[in-house]
């Protein structure tokens, strides 16, 4: 087939082009416009995506905020909060396993002045709630635990962060990127004050995305930009109104499909998993088998080097746990947080299964995967010794 869609990259769904193509094309008109039809129109059209978005989610449509995508709603979470009551609280908790646009916001807010809690996962990715409870000081302002993990695929648990949270009076913000439309979300009953939504992950346009921002009790932001004081001066300039009914339209299509998705990528990641783990030994799934979103799977391959895989598997949309930083290849910072030995963390391939993908595709994956896996391993010194029983962890390496 040509280029697959087990991915990392996600198509956008044809029925959110058509809700956009009217607003790309005949109604151009700008929806902060007050004094005649054409911004009418589009102030409407965007009035409408915001329902929509808030409807995903069980919020009001005026706590919703625009936005280019999560990054910028993370970066407005976690700086405009503490920004904000930095006069009486100057502490913030999150994890080691957020996304890198959370660390470098709170890494940028350390320069300022703020203390930052980085809190440890467990093996399986989860954070350890007592951990949580006892990392609260008089001054935290500022929770940030994400819902679902991008490169693990794990489900923290919301709710619970939520209650402790609310209990001691401490705003809780959750970068939800990967599980708005996948996982059934309610900002009310998991008790969450702000959530990051992003457009392209679910099906919508890339370039835009969403910032919830709770009305009662309530969150006082300081603004990143400034500027017409659009979306209640929370982030000034135009609202792209195109994008902005791709995100209403793709949230309104999550909705309706949500439980009928899940199931289906259930079945195909189920598919991958025990076709893949029946065929090869040594093979590690990273995170927790139970407390996850079934379609991110990270899988460790030992004694294969995850990029030789990944180049081998050109014709599919995969992407490695390992990063290219500073011209040197290092094993991805989730997996080592959950204690992946290095050796395994530079194995590991995150495969994405989503609305579009097909059993064919699967089935096309795996079987290639098996194929390069094998060969690999067959050209590997350490898998020859491996098979001759030799403990690899008691060899002392020598360099030259």
């Amino acid at each position: 087939p040509s280029f697959l869609r087990l991915v990392v990259c996600v198509p956008q769904d044809p029925r959110v082009l058509d809700s956009m193509l009217p607003y790309l094309t005949a109604y151009y008109g700008n929806p902060h416009s007050r004094t005649h039809a054409y911004g009418w129109e589009s102030e409407a059209a965007m009035e409408n995506a915001r329902r929509q978005v808030a409807g995903l989610i069980g919020a009001d449509s005026r706590e919703i905020i625009f936005t280019s995508g999560a990054t910028e709603s993370n970066n407005m979470a976690i700086k405009g909060v503490a920004r904000f009551y930095k006069s009486r609280k100057k502490h913030i908790i999150t994890t080691q396993t957020e996304h890198k646009c959370v660390l470098d916001s709170c890494r940028s807010l350390e320069t300022e002045g703020f203390r930052v809690t980085y809190l440890p996962v467990k093996k399986n990715g989860l954070i350890d709630l007592k951990e949580l409870e006892a990392a609260f000081q008089p001054d935290t302002s500022l929770v940030s635990v994400m819902t679902v993990n991008n490169e693990i695929g794990v489900k923290q648990p919301i709710c619970d962060i939520g209650e402790i949270c609310r209990a001691r009076k401490v705003f809780f913000h959750t970068d939800a990127a990967q599980a708005i439309g996948k996982i059934p979300m309610d900002v009310n009953n998991m008790k969450i004050d702000l959530m990051s939504i992003s457009g392209h992950k679910i099906y919508g346009p890339k370039g835009v995305g969403a910032l919830y921002v709770r009305r009662r009790p309530r969150v006082r932001l300081e603004p990143l930009q400034n500027g017409g004081g659009q979306e209640r001066g929370l982030r000034s300039g135009t609202v792209p109104t195109p994008l902005a009914v791709g995100l209403g339209a793709a949230c309104e299509v999550a909705q309706q499909e949500m439980e009928y998705d899940h199931k289906r990528i259930l079945q195909l990641a189920e598919r991958l998993v025990t076709k893949i783990m029946s065929e090869v030994p040594d093979v590690v799934m990273n995170g927790d088998r139970e407390h996850r979103y079934p379609g991110c799977i990270n899988l460790s391959f030992a004694y294969v080097e995850g990029e030789s895989l990944l180049m081998a598997l050109k014709d599919v949309a995969l992407s490695s746990g390992s990063a290219c930083t500073s011209a040197s290849l290092e094993p991805s910072y989730v997996l080592r947080a959950i204690g992946t030995d290095e050796d395994l963390a530079h194995s590991s391939i995150r495969f994405g299964i989503g609305r579009f993908t097909t059993e064919e595709e699967v089935d096309y994956t795996v079987q290639k995967c098996i194929q390069h896996v094998k060969r690999l391993r067959e050209m590997s010194p350490l898998w020859e010794m491996v098979q001759d029983g030799i403990d690899l962890k008691s060899i002392k390496w020598t360099q030259h």
